[in-house]
């Protein structure tokens, strides 16, 4: 069983609808309880880092979060949700992140020559053997939708990386803790294909 993180923040219904497409069975929840009930966490996120973490605490799902992954079970980050695994971010000045990776998140400079936010489509380059990424190419191209970007302290920590006007951490690794700022139930055959990965994972 997969449990989805429900804490009005993201779009939990193409994610909960991807995962059951690749065999899994899931719970939507935003009951610290029902962790018990899983093997596996998704923390989805859309809008707001300051909002996103206020809303986790409004619910008293942060130390359950904590919890679960001090248990080694394994626990995935989508956009946003991905982004508040760090200790802080640009775009929150007074609300600190989960700290369950060192680093924090920055904007994207649009006097770079980008356009701000970054929509649409870009091509990873795979770093290492992450789990997620078994036999998914180097290039494989997956849909973005995001004005900032994760900056971990340990490069080690970043399985593959984007460029958009700069190296970007694309999707993040350590352990039993999975982060992935692209949308991978909106990335087509490649995106399923790693959520089927993590579905698999034991």
């Amino acid at each position: 069983m997969i449990g989805i993180i429900d804490y009005g923040m993201g779009n939990i219904h193409s994610v909960q609808k991807a995962l059951e497409y690749m065999g899994a069975k899931t719970l939507v929840t935003n009951s610290p309880e029902d962790f018990k009930k899983v093997e596996k966490l998704v923390l989805p996120g859309v809008g707001a880092f300051d909002d996103a973490v206020l809303e986790l605490e409004k619910r008293n799902l942060i130390p359950a979060i904590k919890q679960f992954i001090n248990e080694k079970k394994t626990f995935l980050g989508i956009c946003l949700g991905m982004q508040i695994f760090f200790e802080k971010s640009q775009e929150a000045r007074q609300v600190k992140g989960l700290g369950l990776l060192k680093g924090g998140v920055d904007k994207f400079d649009a006097q770079s020559g980008v356009k701000v936010p970054q929509m649409g489509w870009n091509q990873l380059q795979v770093k290492g053997e992450c789990p997620l990424l078994r036999d998914i190419p180097d290039n494989s191209a997956v849909y973005f939708c995001h004005s900032y970007y994760a900056n971990p302290a340990d490069k080690n920590d970043v399985a593959a990386f984007c460029n958009y006007g700069i190296d970007f951490a694309a999707m993040v690794w350590k352990d039993n803790i999975f982060g992935v700022q692209f949308h991978p139930e909106k990335s087509q055959g490649v995106g399923l294909k790693m959520l089927k990965n993590f579905v698999e994972i034991c």
